[in-house]
């Protein structure tokens, strides 16, 4: 039997969760960052500081999320939005996107295959939301569109930030 002082549980399982998980994630950040060497560099800081404060403030957020379960639950949480029920088509769509997008990245170049996963996730995202899929024309309109946000990311991080991604030509402009 609770005493008057003890709060209610009033929580949702995976709220619990969320919370160790996030404790769980800073653990495993912070022994990856221990196999990072700390030797001062530019301004004084390793390439081991920006994982620490990362898996720190990780630990935090969790141990924060803990504390919130523990006294009662997410208070302030409105109740959410949308379907019951996980739409797995959808999920399925995006989720091909992302591992198509992974698998030939090498083969067809960064622009193609990003393009792709854009086609794909968009794909899934409008059946998630109850719209039509598209045909053809809504296709190729979004074929191009991926295209148009792909290639500048490539060119940008290419030429001017000098990291290498895959290309399908020689030249490093597709």
């Amino acid at each position: 039997m609770n005493s008057p002082t003890s709060p209610t549980p009033n929580h949702r399982p995976g709220q619990l969760a969320m919370g160790i998980g996030a404790l769980l994630v800073a653990a495993v950040l912070a022994i990856g960052a221990l196999s990072i060497p700390s030797d001062a560099g530019y301004a004084g800081v390793g390439p081991n500081f920006l994982p620490w404060v990362v898996s720190a403030a990780l630990a935090v957020c969790g141990v924060l999320l803990i504390r919130e379960v523990l006294t009662g639950g997410y208070r302030q949480m409105p109740e959410p939005s949308g379907a019951a029920r996980g739409d797995w088509r959808a999920l399925a769509w995006v989720s091909a996107g992302v591992l198509l997008n992974a698998a030939l990245i090498t083969t067809i170049g960064f622009i193609l295959s990003c393009s792709l996963c854009f086609v794909l996730a968009v794909r899934g995202l409008r059946m998630s939301e109850g719209k039509p899929a598209g045909g053809l024309p809504q296709t190729v309109k979004d074929a191009v569109t991926g295209i148009l946000i792909a290639a500048p990311v490539y060119w940008l991080f290419t030429k001017v930030l000098a990291v290498n991604l895959p290309g399908i030509t020689a030249s490093g402009w597709i």
